[in-house]
């Protein structure tokens, strides 16, 4: 019976603004998860990376599982109760609908799952972003599945030398699941092409094309997009396979050490590069910067072994000071150009707004006539 890993995140309250959840917080989201009545879940995980709380479960159920879906819904939902019974900031922010409808898709945590054969030496790593979008993902994913420059497997591996199969989500359309399909390295310069654009094209999914095997899974819902307002960052988690058919661990993430700049930030609304960090780290400097942990498990037999804090490691400190010189020099230019998202991603505030009032104060200078100067 094949083995499924199913992470569900939500951020449903935090301590002093967006920084960690209380003590209390975690502890009710993980006992609600190990006393599930049915018994579905064999093993699981609870962590937080910055204020966004992940339940990482491994169960028989399948992917998409109403049951496995409502044990985290109602996890949040008492973890809401106690975020409110603290005065906690933003509690049940994530939480967008009113009641269970048998998925947690499209009602506001971010969902990635891997429904798999179990090899005999099963290794997967649990990656949880907070302050920035799915998009964060593409160039690492794009790295490590289709760069020999990053990861030497794919010309030094037989089966991963056959290429893997991206398949990419247009998470601007609201009518349904707009993706494609292209594989490397065939089409890699399409891939480019759309990976490029972070912000509405971004990796679902990767599979290997020797084996069929699905290597990677990342959660795609845009907040906005459900809510029909900025309601914060989408704050995504990502599975990904390692070893033997697969990138090594090692090479799924040496991509995180260029620090590469993504959306998030303060408000949602700035460019600032990605840090990653050790396992439950709080949020910080400038509402941020955005981060990423990563766990690395085994598991057999459905129980997990682990974690393992991948990014604790004295290697990963010189990365964080050079984070932290980028973000610094990033933020020196204020609200000014790059420094800042494009308009149709600054939907926290109110400039839209602002813009409006404005437009209607330019006028149409006719032709010749120049400006005439106040005296």
């Amino acid at each position: 019976m094949k083995l499924t890993l199913s992470v569900i995140k939500a951020d449903i309250g935090s301590i002093g603004g967006h920084i960690q959840p209380s003590s209390l917080l975690l502890s009710t989201v993980k006992e609600r998860v190990r006393h599930d009545e049915n018994k579905l879940v064999k093993d699981f995980y609870v962590s937080h990376t910055g204020d966004d709380i992940a339940i990482l479960m491994a169960h028989r159920q399948g992917a998409s599982d109403a049951q496995i879906h409502r044990l985290a819904w109602d996890a949040f939902v008492a973890g809401t109760a106690a975020a409110k019974s603290q005065g906690l900031y933003g509690a049940g922010q994530d939480l967008l609908k009113d009641s269970f409808s048998g998925n947690v898709r499209g009602m506001g945590p971010a969902v990635a799952e891997l429904e798999i054969e179990e090899r005999p030496n099963e290794a997967f790593l649990f990656f949880a972003a907070d302050k920035t979008d799915p998009g964060a993902y593409n160039l690492p994913l794009y790295l490590a599945f289709a760069d020999p420059m990053n990861t030497p497997g794919l010309i030094l591996a037989p089966a991963m030398s056959k290429g893997f199969r991206f398949v990419i989500m247009d998470v601007s359309c609201v009518d349904g699941d707009r993706v494609i399909e292209l594989n490397a390295p065939e089409e890699l310069h399409d891939i480019a092409a759309l990976l490029r654009d972070p912000e509405r094209f971004v990796v679902e999914s990767v599979w290997s094309r020797a084996t069929g095997a699905q290597a990677a899974s990342v959660s795609t819902s845009r907040l906005h997009n459900i809510a029909g307002k900025y309601t914060g960052k989408d704050d995504p988690v990502m599975l990904v396979r390692a070893q033997m058919d697969f990138p090594a661990t090692g090479e799924i993430i040496e991509p995180f050490s260029i620090g590469h700049f993504v959306a998030g930030g303060m408000r949602g609304s700035h460019n600032m590069p990605l840090m990653p960090v050790r396992l439950n780290s709080p949020i910080s400097y400038f509402d941020g910067p955005p981060i990423v942990s990563c766990a690395a498990f085994s598991v057999h037999d459905a129980k997990l072994t682990g974690p393992v804090d991948v990014f604790n490691h004295p290697f990963w400190d010189a990365v964080r000071h050079q984070v932290s010189l980028k973000a610094m020099d990033m933020r020196r230019q204020g609200f000014f150009g790059a420094a800042m998202l494009p308009m149709a991603e600054l939907e926290y505030t109110g400039i839209k707004d602002k813009l409006g009032k404005l437009e209607e104060r330019f006028t149409i200078r006719a032709a010749g006539k120049e400006y005439a100067r106040m005296r």
